[in-house]
Parts: C-alpha cells; sequence; structure tokens
C-alpha cells in the first residue's frame, strides 16, 4: 500500500511562505536573514530530488526513514512560520479592537516583541542546523534524479446524478431482475417480515445494483413505504444509532435527543401494520445479538415486508438472511466490463477508438477480474491519454503482482491514485479524517484542505477554491466519488468505501505516522471509544499534535481534569468532534494550546448548550462547522469577531441559524464579515 511522506509537499509550502515578502520581513527584524536565505537554498535542493526519492522509497527502506526525518524538519520549519503569521494576525487584531491598557498588559507579557523575536531566531537557527544534519545524508542515495512535479489535471467525465441510473449501470439486468422478483414474492419464511442479503467483494457494485432495485416502479408500488439506511463498517449497529437512522429515512424526523425506549416505539408507531422494504447498506458487524434485536423490532411490519442487505461478509450474509439463501453477486463478464471501460476512457459519441489502445484496454480490463469499479478507475484514469506509453505504464505496472485482500480493485485504485498530482493526494488523505458514510460539502471539504494550506496556486495565478474545486472533480473523475449532487453553490458527494480505505491507508502511512515517539505525532483520531471518560493525562504529550479528531464517545468529558494543565500546550490546526452526548461546553485547553488553530467541525453533540466567549478572538480560525446542536442558541460575545474566519457552516441548529439570518438577526453583525456562509445546505454568502 501507499508509502507516500508527503515530504515534497511540505517542502514546496515552507518554500512559497519563506519566499513571502511579509516572512522576509519578519526575518529582517529578527536579524536571521542569512539564516533564512541558507534556509531556503537547502530546501530548495532537497525538494528537486523529493519525487523521485518518493517513488523510489518503496524499493528502499533506508530511503523511507531519510524521508521520514526530511518531513520532521519540515513540519518544524512550517511551525515556525505559522508563528510568525499568528504573531503578525494577533497585532493586528490588538491594534484594531484592544484598548490602551490591555496593549500595554501585552508588552510587558512574554509573547512581546523582544521575546518573540529572540524566541524565532533561535527557533530558525535550530532547524537550519537539523536541516542541514539530514541533507548531509543525501550523498547515500546518489542515484536520486532531479524530476519537476506534473501538476497536470486531467479533464473530467461530465457529472452525474446522486441516483444510480440504468444507463450508468452495466451488465447487472439479470441480476437486477432477479433481486426484483426475491422482494416481491412470498418468501419461504412463515414470519412477515424476510431478508434477502446481497453479497459480495468490494466494488463489485453492491450499492448501485440496491439503487436501481430500490428506484425500480415495481417496488415502489408494491411496499406501502420504502427506507434506506447506510450501516458502514463502523460500530454503529448499535441499536440506538440505527433506530435513529431508520426513523430519519422513514420521517425525516431528527431523533438523536429520544432514549432507546422512546425510539422503538416511535419506529413502532412507523412500522407497524405496514408493508414495508428496509434497505441496510453496507454492513459489516457480525454480531448476531445485536442484529436478532433489531429483527426483534421490526417483526411488527406487515406480511410480505423485506429487508434488503448488502455486505462483503458470507457471515453477515447468512447470519441476517434466514432461511432465505444469499445472493451472492459474481463479477462482470469480459465484454460487458471491456464496454464499461471504453465508456470511461473514450468520449461519448466517439466514432472509432485507435485500435492499439484499446487492444492494450482489453488486457487491462482482464487485470481488473470483473470488478467494476476497479474498471472505471482505470477507464478514467487514461481518459484524454493517446499515447501508447501511457496505456502500457499501466497494463505492466509492478501493483498487479502485490497480494491484496480484496481481489485486484485496490490494485486498480492504486494505480489511480500513483498517477495523482502530488498535491492531490495529499488532499485525498485528509479525506479519511471524515468516518465512512458521511456526506461531504465540497465548501467544507475545499476549506479543510485550505486551512491546511494544501492549495496554493504555485504561480499565485489561481484562487484557492477554484484549485479545490478543480481536486473535486479530479476525484469524482477517478471514481473515487459517488452519490454526487449538485446543489447549485456547492457539491454533496460521499467517497466509496473503498476509496475511503485507501485514502486511511495512506494518512496512516504519511499523516498519522510516528518516527520518534508519540512526541512527534501530527494527527490523532479517537473513534467508538465507549468507555473513554478523560483525555487527561495522555494528551499532554503529544506536544506536535496538529490534527484531533474525536467521534463516537459516549462517555468522553473533554473538560475533564482541566484543573490540571496549565503546561499543556498544543498547536492545533483542526479539530474535529462528533457524536458527543457529554459535550456540554469546549474546554478552555483549546484556547491555551491551539493559537493556530485553523479548522474545527462540531457534529452531532446534542448537549452544547454554549460557546465560549473566547472563541471569535481565535485569530487563525478560517472554518468553522456547527451541526446537530440543537440547544446552540447564539454566537458568544468577543473582543473581536472571527477575524479570519471564511467559511461558517451551520446545520440543524434552528435557533443559531434563526439569530444568524442576514441583516436582521442578532448575530449578524458578529458573522457580516466572513466571504462564505451556508445554513441548512443552502448557500446565504
Amino acid at each position: 500500500m501507499a508509502q507516500e511522506t508527503f515530504a515534497y509537499n511540505i517542502a514546496e509550502k515552507v518554500l512559497m511562505k519563506l519566499g513571502s515578502l511579509a516572512f522576509q520581513e519578519a526575518c529582517l527584524v529578527c536579524g536571521v536573514e542569512s539564516d533564512l536565505e541558507r534556509l531556503a537554498n537547502t530546501l530548495s535542493n532537497i525538494k528537486a530530488v523529493l519525487l523521485d526519492a518518493e517513488e523510489k522509497q518503496v524499493h528502499n527502506q533506508q530511503l523511507t526513514v531519510w524521508l521520514g526525518k526530511l518531513k520532521e524538519v519540515f513540519y518544524d520549519a512550517q511551525d515556525v512560520v505559522d508563528e510568525f503569521e499568528c504573531e503578525v494576525l494577533q497585532k493586528q487584531v490588538v491594534e484594531t479592537h484592544w484598548s490602551i491598557t490591555k496593549k500595554v498588559r501585552r508588552f510587558f507579557s512574554l509573547s512581546n516583541s523582544l521575546v518573540f523575536q529572540t524566541k524565532m531566531a533561535h527557533k530558525i537557527k535550530g532547524i537550519r542546523v537539523r536541516l542541514d544534519d539530514v541533507a548531509a545524508d543525501r550523498i547515500k542515495f546518489h542515484y536520486l534524479s532531479e524530476r519537476l512535479e506534473n501538476v497536470h489535471v486531467v479533464r473530467g467525465k461530465e457529472m452525474s446524478h446522486s441516483f444510480a441510473r440504468a444507463s450508468d449501470v452495466i451488465g447487472r439486468d439479470q441480476d437486477k431482475e432477479n433481486i426484483v422478483q426475491r422482494l416481491m414474492h412470498a418468501s419461504s419464511d412463515s414470519q412477515n417480515v424476510s431478508v434477502i442479503a446481497v453479497v459480495g467483494i468490494g466494488g463489485l457494485g453492491k450499492t448501485a445494483l440496491a439503487k436501481l432495485v430500490y428506484n425500480d416502479a415495481r417496488v415502489v408500488d408494491h411496499f406501502e413505504l420504502n427506507c434506506w439506511v447506510c450501516v458502514s463498517e463502523s460500530n454503529e449497529f448499535a441499536l440506538k444509532q440505527l433506530l435513529v437512522k431508520i426513523i430519519s429515512s422513514i420521517s425525516g424526523e431528527n431523533c438523536n435527543d429520544l432514549d432507546e425506549e422512546q425510539l422503538q416505539m416511535r419506529l413502532r408507531n412507523n412500522l407497524d401494520g405496514r408493508k414495508f422494504l428496509l434497505v441496510l447498506d453496507d454492513v459489516w458487524n457480525e454480531d448476531r445479538t445485536k442484529w436478532m434485536e433489531l429483527r426483534g423490532l421490526l417483526m411488527g411490519g406487515a406480511n410480505g415486508s423485506k429487508i434488503l442487505v448488502t455486505t462483503r461478509s458470507h457471515r453477515v450474509a447468512s447470519m441476517m438472511g434466514g432461511t432465505e439463501s444469499p445472493y451472492n453477486l459474481e463479477g462482470l463478464p469480459h465484454k460487458e466490463c471491456l464496454s464499461l471501460f471504453v465508456q470511461w476512457a473514450f468520449d461519448e459519441g466517439t466514432e472509432r477508438q485507435p485500435a492499439n489502445l484499446v487492444e492494450i484496454g482489453d488486457e487491462i480490463v482482464k487485470k481488473c477480474k470483473g470488478v467494476p469499479l476497479a474498471v472505471k478507475s482505470l477507464g478514467s484514469l487514461l481518459y484524454s491519454k493517446f499515447e501508447e506509453r501511457d496505456w502500457l505504464i499501466v497494463k505492466d505496472n509492478e501493483i498487479w503482482k502485490l497480494d491484496k485482500k480484496e481481489g485486484d480493485i485496490l490494485s486498480a485504485l492504486q494505480l489511480s491514485y500513483n498517477q495523482m498530482p502530488s498535491s492531490l493526494k495529499q488532499c485525498f488523505a485528509y479525506c479519511s479524517l471524515y468516518p465512512k458514510d458521511y456526506v461531504y460539502s465540497s465548501l467544507e471539504l475545499i476549506q479543510l484542505w485550505m486551512a491546511h494550506g494544501l492549495l496554493e496556486s504555485p504561480y499565485g495565478n489561481q484562487e484557492p477554491e477554484d484549485i479545490g474545486n478543480q481536486y473535486v472533480d479530479e476525484l469524482y473523475s477517478r471514481s473515487f466519488l459517488e452519490d454526487y449532487t449538485d446543489v447549485g453553490c456547492f457539491r454533496l458527494f460521499k467517497i466509496h468505501d473503498l476509496a475511503h480505505d485507501l485514502a486511511l491507508s495512506v494518512a496512516q502511512k504519511s499523516l498519522f505516522g510516528v518516527t520518534q515517539g508519540y512526541t512527534s505525532l501530527r494527527m490523532l483520531s479517537i473513534n467508538n471509544c465507549g468507555g473513554l471518560m478523560s483525555l487527561f493525562p495522555s494528551l499532554k504529550c503529544l506536544t506536535a499534535l496538529e490534527v484531533l479528531n474525536i467521534k463516537n464517545c459516549e462517555r468522553l468529558v473533554l473538560t475533564e481534569g482541566e484543573d490540571n494543565q496549565e503546561e499543556f500546550k498544543m498547536s492545533l490546526r483542526v479539530l474535529r468532534m462528533f457524536k458527543l452526548p457529554q459535550l456540554v461546553a469546549l474546554p478552555h485547553w483549546i484556547k491555551k494550546s491551539a493559537k493556530t488553530l485553523q479548522s474545527m467541525a462540531i457534529d452531532d453533540c446534542p448537549n452544547l448548550a454554549v460557546l465560549p466567549e473566547w472563541l471569535p478572538n481565535l485569530v487563525s480560525l478560517k472554518l468553522l462547522v456547527l451541526k446537530s446542536c440543537p440547544k446552540l442558541a447564539s454566537l458568544s460575545e468577543g473582543t473581536c469577531f472571527f477575524p479570519s474566519l471564511r467559511s461558517f457552516i451551520v446545520q440543524e441548529c434552528p435557533e443559531l441559524i434563526g439569530r444568524c439570518q442576514p441583516e436582521i438577526g442578532e448575530d449578524w453583525h458578529k458573522i457580516a464579515n466572513v466571504s462564505e456562509i451556508s445554513f441548512d445546505k443552502k448557500r446565504i454568502k
């Protein structure tokens, strides 16, 4: 799997900032201009061979270690740059908003200009010395050659709707008809509700097939009630979470505040006595006890009710299917695969495809072993490429020789990933910060990329938002995205679960990787830890932490232990909090340890009632997302109102949205300077 370090991207980002006029002037004041020049020269020399090194590290462990050491120095250099930028912003805030008394008080604090300049001078010199030491080891890898980054992004295919159109799914007509007939006819099971499980490896198109069946007119008319729930591989087969999702699919209600007993009653009121079709998509959990608990609540449906399950696991299929035999989905025949490949590799309406390329494409298709996702991914990779050597690189690539647990699908996705521009690879890896089945907003995702400085134009001739939209289009064209919906000002989509697996694998090796103990850990994701009650004192040792992602921790109290964290410091850039029912107020350590915080998202925290008064004073915050926090009634008061905020996204927070309405809302003046505002998926500004 991926061995990326993204050292090239980090070096490029640092060099761009080192070359900025503002940074050079700051260093001149600090008396470190000569160190700055030597640091930039060393970085430029190393950057020239980084692309070649990152490609060759797959076969050389020493090279991987060397790149890891470089990356750590690059990260520290980036931190220094960010500290400079943060100091400039803080000075602007002081001059604009603070009183004379506060300005005098700040001058005599430890962060006044003289102390700051001295500290920065020592840091820059230290980084330069470390970088020189690591760079000296380059002589061991004398075979590395200088290469230019390929910044070309291919022209993508036209976007599609979020539902699966029959014309987009090739070779599944008979499978669709077989499943439709099984849904509409009585089963051998004596109970009112029976289960049909569709099982097959990832990438075969189980979800797309289920959508075709679900939207078939005969099926729609046959059942009184139709509902669709994506379960995914997380621990969300917990009964309460599933009940919330099912009820939401039936009626659109948000029932997060209800307890389990109330949810069960609400579900029975919706289903009992009605003939329904429930689709449970992408089921992984093999705990039979949990399934039987849910099934018991669904048995009140009218005779002929059906549950359609899609899964990769034969054990899940057998467990959930009861007396019904699973429907085993096979790979597509070669003829249909080749037709699908041609559809994605060439423009529609092209009367004649080059015979030599079609012949090579036929060999590529054979390697895909009948998996549609692999076929589409490689077809889109070769779209608009007409040089035979480009096609041969794919056909003869060594990656096909590697063993993959999902057959050849991960090889195909890996090949497509390897051909991405280096900057897009890093953006793709950051998608792993979101859980599977997450509905992405292009606005939110692009702002996250921007917060990490991933969308800076090397020539300054493009806006970051335009680059981000190009990247979203590129990921879609490579078949990494699905359920795509254009809502006008931005787009909604999901990442295919196998593409999410790849993004997570890349991130674990390149972003989450630890090379010098936990003190060098840059990213931490804490998911589904039901027994976790506090992050202290463990979090104190993660001094290099930049990204903290916390999800579905029912007992976690983030304010626990705050009284004993006076020396607690971090330089967080991104903080994401999902499904934390104990979150009543934001912990004070966010303010103390995150001067560089640029992106914060709070999602499905039903008991969060108030935002701290210091939140609007986070001078580097560029993206703020608040979702499903119904008790939030207003924005907090502060000395200044989000001086750097570029994007403000709010969903399912009715009182807060009411107070933030343009011009008339009581809190509108607090966000009026924000350039992009979205309420309940509608672009306001």
